[in-house]
C-alpha cells in the first residue's frame, strides 16, 4: 500500500490569558499544528484595526506550515468592544501606548518559553503599526527574526511623538538583535519610499543583518484579502520570502 501523505494537517486554536504589562491578563489567541511538536514559534502584532478576523485567520496559517502561533490582543484594555471600537479608543488616547506593548510582548514570550512544546526560537512578524511593533520588539526583545510588513511610523513626524510613543523607532535600531524581512509596497504613503529608503540606511548604518523588498502596483496592506488594497500577486510572493525567512532563522 502506498504512503498517505498529510497534505493539510489539523491544527488546534485557542484563546488564552496571559500576564502583560504591570501583570495585567490579556487575551492572546494561539494555533498550534498538531503532532507532537516542538514547534518554532511566530508572534503575530495585529495592525491597527485591531486583533480582528484578517489577524487570526494570519495566525492560523502560520500554524499551517508548522509554527505555534501567538497573537496577544494589545488592545485588550480599550475593551470591551469590537475591535473597531477598541482601535478608536486608542487613537483617541493618542495612539498605542509603547510600553504596554513590549510588556504585552514580554509576556508572550514568557508564555510561549514556558510551553514544551516550543523550540524556544520565536519570530516576531506585525502588519501597518503591528509592523512598527514587530521593529520596536527587535530592538528591545530577545527574538530570533522580526519581520516589518510596511510599518508605520517607524520614522514618525515631530506632531507623532508624544508621552504614549516618546522615542521615534527609528533611533532604537543600533539595538536591534535579530535579522529583519521588511515588505513594502511602493504606492504606499505611510511608510513612503524616502522613509523605507532611510530605514535602510540605519540598518546599514548600524551593520544590521536584513533584507527589504519593495512591490511596485502595492500599497498599504497589501497582504489583506479582506479589504481593497489586497494584491494578490505581489502578497504571494510577500508570504513567499516571510516563510523562506523564518525556515532560514527559526530552524
Amino acid at each position: 500500500m502506498a504512503a498517505v501523505t498529510v497534505l493539510h494537517p489539523g491544527m488546534t486554536t485557542q484563546t488564552v490569558q496571559i500576564t502583560g504589562h504591570n501583570g495585567d491578563e490579556i487575551d492572546a489567541y494561539v494555533a498550534r499544528p498538531e503532532g507532537p511538536g516542538p514547534f518554532a514559534t511566530v508572534l503575530v502584532a495585529h495592525h491597527m484595526p485591531g486583533w480582528d478576523e484578517w489577524c487570526i485567520e494570519v495566525t492560523r496559517r502560520f500554524a499551517h506550515h508548522g509554527y505555534l502561533a501567538v497573537c496577544p490582543n494589545l488592545h485588550h484594555r480599550m475593551g470591551p468592544g469590537t475591535p473597531a471600537e477598541m482601535s478608536a479608543r486608542i487613537r483617541g488616547d493618542g495612539g498605542q501606548r509603547d510600553a504596554f506593548v513590549l510588556g504585552d510582548l514580554q509576556g508572550a514570550l514568557d508564555y510561549i518559553r514556558a510551553r514544551d512544546d516550543a523550540t524556544g526560537k520565536v519570530g516576531v512578524i506585525g502588519f501597518c503599526s503591528g509592523g512598527r511593533v514587530a521593529y520596536m520588539a527587535g530592538c528591545n526583545l530577545e527574538l530570533d527574526a522580526a519581520v516589518d510588513c510596511w510599518g508605520g511610523n517607524v520614522i514618525p513626524t515631530p506632531d507623532r511623538i508624544n508621552e504614549n510613543q516618546p522615542t521615534p523607532v527609528i533611533d532604537m535600531t543600533s539595538n536591534m538583535g535579530c535579522p529583519v524581512l521588511g515588505l513594502f509596497g511602493n504606492d504606499d504613503g505611510n511608510p513612503d519610499i524616502e522613509q523605507v529608503n532611510a530605514i535602510e540606511a540605519e540598518l546599514q548604518k548600524h551593520g544590521k543583518e536584513y533584507e527589504f523588498h519593495r512591490y511596485d502596483g502595492a500599497g498599504h496592506a497589501f497582504f489583506n484579502w479582506s479589504g481593497t488594497s489586497h494584491r494578490p500577486e505581489q502578497a504571494k510572493d510577500g508570504w513567499e520570502k516571510v516563510f523562506a525567512f523564518y525556515a532560514k532563522h527559526l530552524s
